[in-house]
Formats: C-alpha cells, sequence, structure tokens
C-alpha cells in the first residue's frame, strides 16, 4: 500500500470515528430529551414522554418554576445529578426541623417523609448517613413498615464551631449509619428542654439523610433558623430490574442491557446492572450504546 493511499484510508477512517462518536455519544433514546434544565437524564432514566424512559419507575415529571425547570424523581425530591456507572441519582430533600423562641415555646417544625415506591431502587447505605445537628435536638428515623429504628441524640451547653473537622459524635451534631436496602425513611426532630438552655445561640434542630459526598458541616452553625427552604442531597441507588443476570438473559424480550455489554450485580444486592464490555464505551442500556473505541484502531494503524 502506498503512502498516498494509508493517508487518504487513515482520514476516511478518522471521519468515520468522528461521525460514531458523535452518534454513540447519545445518552437517550433517538428523539428524546437529553436535559432537563442543568441535569442530564440519561437512559434508562427519561423526560418529556413515557417511551423516553425504559419503564414508569424511571420516567421523570421536568417541571418549569421560577428558577427554571426541575426534575422531579417522586414528589418531594428533585434530581441533581444521575449516574449510569455508578447506579445513583442524587436528590435534593427538605430537612426535618423543630425551632424554639427563648421561652420554650415551638414555633415552627416539620418532619420529613420519604418513600421511593415499588420501583428497583433504595435509600444507599454506603452513601448517605443520618445526621442529627443542634444543642438539645434528638431525632429518629424508622421506614414505613417499622422495622427498623434508629435515634440521635445532639447535646451541647456552648456554641460549638461547626467546622467540617468536627467529628458529629454527640455535641452539636451526631452521625449514624442506615443498613441496606430501605425503601422509605420517615425523619422527626425534637427538644428535651425546648432549646430554652441555648436558643440564644441555637433556636432550632435539624435532622436529615446527608450524602456524604457533598455534606459540609461548615453549611450548619447552630445560629442557623429554618425557612422552610433548607434541604441536603441524598443518594438513591438503582438497578434496572430486581432479577439476577439469570433470569434478566433468560427472557430476552426485556434483557436490558444492549450489544457488547456485561450484566453485574450492584454492591447493595438488590437486582442487575449494564456495564460496557472491557473496550467499549457509552450507555449499556441503549441497545447500541456501548461503542468499541475506535481511536485505538487508528493510533495501531
Amino acid at each position: 500500500m502506498t503512502l498516498q493511499m494509508r493517508v487518504s484510508l487513515l482520514m476516511m477512517l478518522v471521519m468515520f470515528w468522528l461521525m460514531t462518536t458523535e452518534s454513540s455519544s447519545q445518552d437517550v433514546k433517538p428523539g428524546c430529551q437529553e436535559k432537563c434544565g442543568n441535569v442530564s437524564v440519561p437512559y434508562p432514566f427519561g423526560i418529556g414522554k413515557p417511551d423516553c424512559a425504559m419503564d414508569e419507575h424511571f420516567f421523570l415529571n421536568c417541571s418549569s418554576n421560577d428558577g427554571g425547570a426541575e426534575p422531579w424523581f417522586r414528589s418531594n425530591m428533585t434530581a441533581r445529578k444521575i449516574s449510569v456507572p455508578e447506579g445513583t441519582v442524587t436528590v435534593s430533600i427538605g430537612t426535618a426541623y423543630s425551632c424554639y423562641d427563648k421561652s420554650g415555646n415551638e414555633t415552627r417544625y416539620f418532619d420529613q417523609s420519604m418513600k421511593l415506591g415499588p420501583g428497583p431502587f433504595t435509600f444507599s447505605d454506603t452513601l448517605n448517613i443520618f445526621t442529627v445537628i443542634g444543642c438539645d435536638t434528638a431525632a429518629q428515623v424508622t421506614n414505613e413498615e417499622f422495622t427498623y429504628g434508629v435515634a440521635c441524640l445532639s447535646l451541647c451547653t456552648k456554641y460549638v464551631n461547626m467546622t467540617d473537622a468536627n467529628a458529629c459524635s454527640g455535641s452539636g451534631c451526631c452521625h449514624t449509619s442506615i443498613p441496606m436496602g430501605l425503601k422509605s425513611l420517615d425523619i422527626s426532630s425534637y427538644s428535651f428542654f425546648n432549646h430554652s438552655n441555648v436558643s440564644d445561640f441555637n433556636p432550632c434542630g435539624f435532622a436529615f439523610l446527608a450524602d456524604t459526598r457533598s455534606f459540609h458541616l461548615s453549611d450548619w452553625p447552630l445560629s442557623r433558623m429554618a425557612d422552610g427552604k433548607d434541604t441536603s442531597d441524598v443518594a438513591i441507588e438503582w438497578v434496572v430490574k430486581n432479577e439476577t443476570c439469570e433470569q434478566a438473559k433468560a427472557n430476552t424480550s426485556a434483557y436490558a442491557c444492549g450489544i457488547n455489554t456485561n450484566c453485574t450485580y450492584s454492591e447493595n444486592g438488590q437486582g442487575y446492572r449494564c456495564v460496557c464490555n472491557e473496550g467499549f464505551e457509552g450507555n449499556p442500556y441503549l441497545e447500541q450504546g456501548c461503542q468499541g473505541k475506535q481511536m485505538d484502531a487508528l493510533w495501531n494503524f
């Protein structure tokens, strides 16, 4: 092969690579929206039309408000980030709180209830931690079936500097873990002495589940007053279906993985996910979402 022919063929391969890279970079089904506001919504999730999602469990409501469009994962959860490789959805959820005046009268409170429903979603036990903020604050979290429950107590008699280096061991804040597989959580906070001894510097107590990847204790000073808009990030894990890989592959019409993929299990033990085979990249849930890394062939040409 002459040098000119090799150069011409190389140019054709580069053009082919550019075209296939552009097509394989799509993370949604053809004709479907890629974003709701600033949030990318990759398949198996979908917005706009129900058939843009794998099924009803993955269909998100993209609604507009004064701040722009937001994808709603559930009625009280807005999706902030969806990760296909990690199998997670990061959502924003309002915190539970209770506030008191200097006389010890409760002035405002809110108990949070979070339900993921029957779909293949669970609250991540590895990424989330139950957190309580306050100097006279106790909080409890249970699931809907009342088969799980835990409480966390935070006490202090003087102002505690809420820096990210604070261990949250019970003075100003406390942490405790949640178990694997939870699909619902009910959180409530309360006070033993109605903050009467600490109201000068700590009028409110807060309780919430927090994604440890984005949680900063410095965002929660003891002087913080609840305004009904306080939220925390929460990590939710997902699988495509609550089946084993063997069960899924046996039903070829419903098998969720595209070509050049492999079936794998999630760490939470709830079902299966899909990954691209080695040497391929893209979205493994789209039929042809995993494409070969053509540049490797070009460099070896």
